[in-house]
């Protein structure tokens, strides 16, 4: 079998003990990141209501909550990225020691990495119109 190689833009980021690896400045994952915050969101409130309505068992509904937001997260970012390993088995729901919850924190640390990237890919699409008009 012969071996293809190209530059896809992959970057590799270490966090904690694991390794998340994408392109940041495909505008795929960016779109997909703008989406999954909503429904990140959505998943944390929905856990608040049944813990609220039902008295159900915490830790089960934070677990659950966990899984779905990591399985949204590799969604974001391809699912060779597995969360739960990444992170070290740290629910995502976790209170981090500055007070915020490890999503909160994840989010905040990869947001400027992929607003980086939309902003690279955006200034290579105008050059490249940029350059196809002088033609």
């Amino acid at each position: 079998m012969e071996k293809l190689q190209f530059d896809s833009g992959i970057k590799s980021y270490k966090i904690g003990a694991g390794v998340l690896r994408f392109n940041p400045a495909d505008p795929n994952v960016f779109a997909r990141f703008t989406q999954a915050a909503e429904k990140l969101q959505s998943v944390q409130e929905e856990l608040l209501e049944k813990a609220r309505d039902k008295g159900a068992d915490t830790v089960h509904l934070l677990w659950d909550a966990d899984q779905q937001m990591k399985k949204l997260l590799s969604w974001v970012f391809g699912e060779e990225n597995d969360f739960d390993r990444i992170l070290g088995g740290v629910n995502l729901l976790a209170m981090a020691s500055n007070g915020q919850r490890v999503i909160g924190n994840l989010l905040d640390a990869l947001q400027p990495v992929l607003l980086d990237g939309a902003r690279q890919c955006a200034a290579e699409k105008k050059a490249e119109r940029d350059g196809a008009q002088k033609k």
